[in-house]
């Protein structure tokens, strides 16, 4: 049975599929993955990208499966100018043709940040309405989606799979195994420009609020988000009931 079947099939079940998913593609190499994963949902698949740091290697491997498969790009409105230059530098580079910017909806501000300062002090709520909540609505058309999350960055990320379920969609971690040697490889081999900011110690690039630069060149990848919070994710990657708010805070 093909795997576009035994998703479209109602008894099939998203667990089994995603066992068997996982299974099959835990030591592959990002490029099977995301071919694999293509070949399982096609125009239900989406990718999500911060266009940050590290996201040049997912984005050029996904061009190399198709130029149009959606991209969703959280454009928060806290956002370093550098980030959206890159985001459309990047884009145009790569001939990706279905860049979708996401954006916080207008009533959401208006009632819970409308003074642009609640990062200020909760910072959760505020990747809620400017991340969460924009990018569940997107993802309501999309039956699977692929994230550049890889074990490395430590955490929660440690144990990250290769395919996993999250409310009823699958997940794909395609750059799970690599680690920064492999990043900066591919990045040298194909070329790819790097973001602005990285050369400026930034080794994550966020929202500028709650990015910092890093001097430590041995600190964790992660280290300049959110510093001095207990707080290492946006949301995104948090199990939750649908619609529900974090309890933690990215991690595209």
């Amino acid at each position: 049975m093909a795997y576009d079947q035994a998703v479209a099939e109602p008894t099939s079940s998203t667990a089994t599929l995603v066992a068997r998913l996982d299974a099959e593609l835990r030591d592959a190499h990002p490029l099977t993955i995301l071919r694999k994963a293509f070949e399982t949902f096609g125009d239900r698949l989406a990718l999500v990208s911060s266009f940050g740091a590290e996201s040049a290697v997912l984005l050029h491997l996904a061009s190399q499966v198709s130029k149009d498969i959606p991209v969703l790009f959280l454009d928060t409105g806290m956002l370093f100018g550098q980030t959206l230059d890159y985001r459309k530098g990047l884009a145009a580079q790569l001939g990706l043709t279905q860049v979708r910017d996401l954006r916080p909806a207008f009533a959401d501000l208006a009632v819970t940040d409308p003074k642009s300062d609640l990062w200020r002090t909760d910072t959760d709520a505020c990747c809620h309405i400017r991340k969460v909540l924009p990018l569940d609505r997107a993802l309501g058309e999309f039956d699977g989606w692929i994230t550049g999350r890889k074990r490395f960055h430590g955490g929660d990320r440690l144990r990250l799979a290769v395919v996993e379920q999250a409310e009823g969609q699958i997940k794909f971690n395609p750059l799970a195994n690599w680690g920064k040697a492999e990043l900066d490889a591919y990045v040298d081999e194909y070329r790819l420009p790097a973001h602005p900011l990285v050369s400026q110690g930034f080794p994550s690039v966020g929202c500028w609020p709650c990015t910092k630069a890093v001097d430590d060149p041995n600190a964790d990848v992660r280290a300049g988000r959110w510093a001095g919070q207990d707080k290492t994710e946006c949301g995104i990657h948090v199990a939750r009931a649908p619609g529900a708010a974090p309890n933690v805070g990215e991690g595209i």
